[in-house]
């Protein structure tokens, strides 16, 4: 079974013969290793390019161990150039070579190399990659399966798809299994030996239970406004007084690094300002997310408004929480209201204005949702998506409404909106 990952082949694809080092990043599992092969590869070979001119090493593999020591894989692939075609070089868990920086800078002064790695641990998962090779590296970011590329391999309609997708995420191993209790087990195994372990290892954390309470606090209030001031005094109603203030902002730095969880801040559209706490935390896997809870907290509003941020900034926006300031004049008195918008979202010179809603069949609560956006002043689309299944439509004040499926099934949803 093979799932199509076009949007990011196609970032490659536009990618392809740049004097960048292309670093394949995101969290453990996303498949950044089965973009790069199959998929890629495949489609060099298709292009044309000749096997022995794509040089690919999976340096996790027992057989290749001897390459883990930098000069000789440097010397291995230098040794497989025989003319002046372009080379391209693959090389997956680049991060198990010791001192793996200086062979991928002695890369880039081969004008014939095209480079192309990846790795999966919390060092390369970590932002410090990308830094090293500030203006030699080119990130491509991958996330866990969307939910249209979920569908493209699910047995089963929509409505169906999108139940197990909200359970289970869209890790795409996932995929393959059949029963819920495998589904499960694996993310459990996935959640506690591999993503809490890469955290804990990587910054040499001695008390992991603290780690793990934060962030299923986190997970059980997505969506919900908070900063470490917030989440040390929920440390304190659980008894916990060891931990400071601090030391929480230091683990949610962790686990941003790990692409865990991304952080989206407040944004003040009419002062055109950000505010900086407290900012809203979501997950990028939703399996993840409820394996941390044992699988206890699956509301559905929430992980609706999880999923469309995850699914924003795959394609590639910016995610803001918008603040908007309403006022009202009451006995000659001034009332000033802040109103929130769910994201606003910002693309080059595309903006949107977005509300999750699960339903607005009650004329209050639809009145509530619209209330913010009436009162942006700018004339960008605002969109309210809602969980029900139905055709798209704008009301008489340009506020345009389309269900979940339709804003996740369709890759131009919004600029077609």
């Amino acid at each position: 079974m093979e799932i199509k990952r076009d949007y990011y082949l196609n970032k490659l694809i536009n990618k392809r013969g740049s004097k960048l080092i292309k670093i394949i990043t995101g969290i453990r599992r996303s498949g950044k290793s089965y973009l790069l092969d199959p998929l890629f590869k495949n489609y060099l070979l298709n292009e044309g390019v000749k096997k022995d001119h794509i040089i690919k090493l999976d340096l996790d593999s027992i057989e290749n161990n001897e390459y883990l020591d930098a000069k000789k894989l440097y010397d291995y692939v230098i040794n497989k150039i025989k003319d002046k075609d372009t080379y391209y070089v693959i090389l997956d868990e680049i991060q198990k070579v010791k001192d793996f920086e200086s062979v991928l800078n002695s890369f880039l002064r081969k004008d014939n190399l095209d480079v192309y790695v990846t790795g999966s641990n919390s060092k390369f998962l970590s932002s410090d990659i990308i830094t090293e090779f500030r203006g030699r590296g080119d990130e491509i970011r991958v996330y866990p399966l969307s939910f249209s590329e979920f569908m493209s391999v699910y047995d089963g309609n929509e409505i169906s798809g999108l139940d197990e997708y909200i359970n289970y995420g869209g890790l795409p191993y996932i995929t393959t299994l059949k029963t819920n209790e495998e589904k499960i087990e694996y993310l459990n195994y996935q959640k506690d030996n591999v993503y809490i372990n890469d955290v804990t290892e990587r910054n040499e954390i001695r008390n992991d239970e603290e780690l793990k309470t934060l962030i299923e606090i986190i997970a059980s209030s997505i969506g919900s406004l908070t900063n470490p001031t917030k989440l040390y005094n929920t440390f304190i109603s659980k008894g916990n007084k060891n931990i400071s203030s601090p030391t929480i902002s230091l683990y949610l730095k962790y686990l941003e690094e790990a692409y865990l969880i991304e952080k989206s801040k407040r944004y003040d559209v009419k002062g055109r300002k950000y505010i900086e706490t407290p900012s809203k935390y979501y997950f990028v896997d939703m399996g993840i997310r409820n394996s941390l809870l044992n699988f206890r907290q699956i509301e559905r509003t929430h992980i609706m408004e999880n999923i469309i941020y995850t699914e924003l900034r795959r394609r590639g926006f910016n995610v803001d929480v918008g603040v908007v300031e309403k006022r009202d004049v009451n006995n000659s008195k001034k009332d000033y209201t802040q109103l929130e918008i769910d994201f606003v979202a910002n693309k080059g010179s595309d903006k949107y204005y977005i509300q999750s809603a699960y339903s607005i069949e009650d004329s209050n609560k639809r009145e509530q949702e619209l209330q913010s956006l009436l009162n942006v002043g700018d004339n960008f689309k605002k969109i309210v998506i809602v969980y029900d299944h139905f055709l798209k439509w704008q009301d008489d004040l340009g506020i345009i409404y389309m269900s979940i499926y339709d804003f996740l099934l369709n890759e131009d949803s919004l600029k077609e909106a």
